[in-house]
């Protein structure tokens, strides 16, 4: 006797549902695009742009894996053993980047102020501090 009480795996999906994940795939893309038109009401504060954006490309994330990765019909421990790793990775990677990226304005010549964060807790950086004259020997000019 069989037991249909536990049928196995669900079987992948046809082309229509494939079809629907791209659909929801360019509406969550032109979703991103959104934040910086001129219809996005929260201009003045972009860290709800920023966490909005970031919560878009989760969940295109997650349909990409789930269903054009197949995890949505693996078994077992698979897709654990596939996606708790690529998790873990993605939250070192950004406990790394972000203080690079947050204090990479400190020093910097005035040039580069338009592309640092917060230009306020800058620091210019003096050419001639930075680059002490080379010695006097150097340039010919030592004393006989």
């Amino acid at each position: 006797m069989t037991d249909d009480s536990h049928p196995g795996p669900e079987p992948p999906p046809g082309n229509a549902k494939y079809i629907m994940v791209f659909v929801a795939l360019c509406v969550l893309t032109a979703a991103s695009f959104f934040t910086y038109s001129e219809g996005w009401p929260w201009k003045e504060h972009p860290e709800v742009g920023r966490t909005f954006m970031m919560a878009v490309s989760c969940t295109k994330a997650a349909l990409v894996i789930l269903f054009f990765m197949h995890l949505k019909y693996e078994t077992g421990a698979w897709k654990y053993v596939l996606t708790i790793p690529a998790a873990m990775m993605s939250v070192f990677l950004v406990m790394a980047l972000v203080p690079d990226v947050m204090l990479r304005g400190r020093r910097a010549a005035p040039e580069q102020f338009p592309n640092i964060p917060n230009p306020a807790l800058a620091q210019p950086v003096d050419a001639a501090a930075e680059h002490p004259p080379a010695a006097a020997a150097d340039h010919g000019e030592a004393s006989h």
